[in-house]
């Protein structure tokens, strides 16, 4: 099972590894979150479950280190607040935690990550219509449908797999490339 299971994993992977057409889109990605960091623009990031962990991780990458020491860069995961999180799920409702803080936090030309292995969550996709009104540049990391998310993100990475620990494993290599290539074009060397 073991050997089986990292079989599944490579698959995936090496299914992204052969879509050229995938990997000049986190390319794309990568460069539109160079562009917004030289216009003094921040990412904000949301998920829930393992893409809330996601979340925290590429955020943390982005603004403490990723290889090297350099200047921080904003990034934020909006679930880390959680007297705010439980107080809008318990006021408003659970749809609602992310849509508001996008509303507080974000502006145009910010940049909403917005990450759901279904691409359903109606927390994600509501910040996603949230992020899309006030102008925001809208990414989606997503499994292979895209779910609604689909025809609500601007730029979408759905990765080639139905099956979530697949999906997963593949979502934070691809959260690692573009945070690599943030920090390597920002802060050469």
């Amino acid at each position: 099972m073991i050997e089986q299971k990292i079989r599944e994993s490579i698959a995936v992977k090496q299914k992204i590894l052969e879509d050229k057409e995938f990997t000049a889109k986190i390319a794309l990605v990568a460069k539109l979150l160079i562009d917004a960091y030289r216009q003094g623009r921040k990412v904000l990031f949301c998920g829930n479950g393992g893409s809330a962990a996601d979340a925290q991780h590429l955020a943390a990458e982005l603004s403490g280190r990723f290889y090297y020491d350099r200047t921080p860069l904003d990034a934020e995961a909006l679930h880390v607040n959680t007297s705010y999180l439980t107080a809008v799920a318990n006021d408003y409702s659970y749809d609602e935690v992310y849509s508001r803080l996008v509303r507080a936090k974000g502006s145009e030309g910010d940049v909403l990550f917005a990450i759901s292995t279904s691409g359903n969550s109606p927390n994600i996709i509501r910040a996603v219509d949230t992020a899309n009104n006030l102008g925001m540049l809208t990414i989606g990391l997503t499994g292979e449908s895209g779910g609604r998310m689909k025809d609500n993100c601007r730029y979408l990475l759905n990765v080639p797999s139905a099956d979530t620990p697949r999906v997963q494993e593949a979502h934070i290599l691809i959260g690692h490339i573009i945070c690599e290539l943030v920090e390597s074009t920002l802060f050469p060397k």
